[in-house]
């Protein structure tokens, strides 16, 4: 069975990584892997805006993509940006292999506030499942609730659930049924 792939890139707090274990196993249904620690994309480093492009860092995932993945989510503490937005929370391939996300901005304390474990884990769910939407086809949604709806803010973040509304979990367990059909496995 194919399997989801978390890929650390740094150095990247243990609570994260086993959250988001359980979550994108919970929400999506497949097997969560770790891969080896990958070292964070130097050459995408933005001297102006002090931030790095997220295109390398997906770059990088896609020429790691182990056999037995279905999809791979990049996890970093850099801060990203793509040359038409100033910042993402991450970036994705839409129905591509790879994802990646960003924690810089997930914290409170980006925003010279009180740090809040649990909020910033919640938060990191959310992003975790928003791109991995995207690497299955999955496109914004209008329920501000949905773990598929745009954040363009923190705020927008932190109105959405780590979970799926009902048309896009309808969606989404299609997308999957012909995923696996695919990959030769019984539904």
């Amino acid at each position: 069975m194919k399997a989801i792939y978390l890929a650390p890139f740094g150095i990247i707090d243990e609570d994260v990584m086993s959250t988001l274990e359980i979550c994108i196993w919970q929400i999506f249904g497949y097997e969560v892997k770790r891969m080896s620690n990958l070292a964070d994309a130097v050459s995408a480093f933005d001297p102006k805006t002090e931030q790095y492009n997220s295109t390398p860092f997906l770059k990088d995932l896609i020429r790691r993509v182990p056999k037995d993945a279905e999809k791979v989510l990049g996890i970093t503490n850099c801060d990203l940006f793509i040359p038409m937005l100033s910042f993402v929370f991450g970036h994705a391939q839409l129905n591509g292999p790879v994802a990646a996300i960003s924690l810089a901005r997930l914290h409170q304390k980006f925003y010279h506030l009180p740090e809040n474990k649990n909020l910033f884990l919640h938060r990191v769910m959310k992003e975790a499942v928003h791109e991995l939407g995207h690497t299955f086809g999955l496109i914004h949604c209008s329920d501000a609730r949905c773990a598929m709806s745009l954040s363009n803010a923190i705020q927008q973040v932190d109105k959405k659930t780590e979970e799926l509304c009902a048309n896009c979990s309808i969606l989404f367990e299609d997308i999957n049924k012909h995923i696996r059909r695919g990959n030769g496995m019984e539904i």
